[in-house]
């Protein structure tokens, strides 16, 4: 693990790890005080060495915040939500907003969570470890393999963080145009996965759903008997976009009769479009 500027001044955890192996293949498990005070020095090393919780706000800040800018403000949202009028958009930009912050709050506690947890690992390696070691110490321990497992979570949370991130970043975006759709009052929403695209590991049970329509549960076309659900089914019985983690799937959602498959259309509907159609 590379030093960090603002650890500069002390041991880094990778050289904290090295020493307490060192001292335990050499002395072993000899008393609770010297496992004590190496699982101490490693707790502070391991909480050091982490990005500070104010930087990683800021990243998520960032991160998150692109995404409400693109989206809400410079027009994305209206390309997956076709019928929906601009100011739908920007009458509920207070909810976005709020969205936003909600977002950033809850990725900045489960980074946090999955830091604790990352810790503890390290810790709970270290110890069943170094318990392990007889009194005395051993010739048999392979130092490089050892210091390899016990720092193994905490290596692996830079890499971890930046998939919660971007998985929060789609989760934010699912979120958003959820709101829209509700509040504009849609009628369907047709799922598209990103299975096709080489190296991402879909889910078996997305790709299936790629180009299906969902209906909107109570929308009012369905409440005028306009339409049916579909062979598909409704949308809340199936896990929505972006809800399972590292999903990376995303909707295009429906607003006007016409936009459905015939199937989805009853003969009640069907007589409405052709009235329409006839007095265009």
């Amino acid at each position: 693990m590379s030093r960090r500027p603002w650890v500069d001044s002390m041991p880094t955890l990778n050289e904290i790890i090295t020493e307490a192996v060192r001292d335990f293949t050499e002395n072993g498990f000899d008393s609770e005080d010297r496992l004590r005070f190496w699982m101490e020095r490693i707790r502070s090393a391991a909480v050091s060495a982490l990005v500070p919780e104010g930087e990683l706000r800021t990243m998520l800040t960032a991160r998150l915040g692109a995404d409400y800018l693109r989206m809400v403000e410079r027009g994305g949202m209206l390309a997956m939500h076709r019928g929906v009028a601009r100011y739908t958009v920007d009458r509920l930009k207070p909810n976005m907003r709020a969205e936003l912050d909600r977002r950033i709050m809850a990725s900045a506690n489960l980074i946090k969570l999955n830091r604790q947890a990352a810790i503890e690992k390290t810790m709970q390696r270290f110890s069943g470890w170094a318990t392990s070691i007889p009194a005395g110490g051993s010739d048999a321990v392979d130092k490089a393999e050892t210091k390899a497992n016990i720092r193994k979570a905490m290596g692996q949370l830079p890499f971890e963080e930046r998939r919660v991130i971007i998985d929060q970043s789609h989760k934010f975006v699912a979120s958003l145009n959820e709101i829209v759709a509700k509040n504009g009052n849609a009628l369907a929403v047709e799922w598209h996965s990103h299975w096709r695209q080489a190296g991402y590991n879909y889910r078996k049970d997305h790709k299936e759903r790629d180009g299906k329509i969902y209906a909107m549960r109570g929308n009012w076309a369905l409440e005028q008997g306009l339409m049916k659900k579909g062979p598909a089914g409704y949308y809340d019985e199936i896990t929505a976009v972006g809800e399972e983690v590292f999903c990376r799937c995303s909707a295009r959602y429906l607003y006007a009769l016409r936009d459905l498959p015939d199937d989805m259309i009853t003969q009640k509907g069907k007589d409405a479009l052709a009235k329409i159609r006839a007095a265009m």
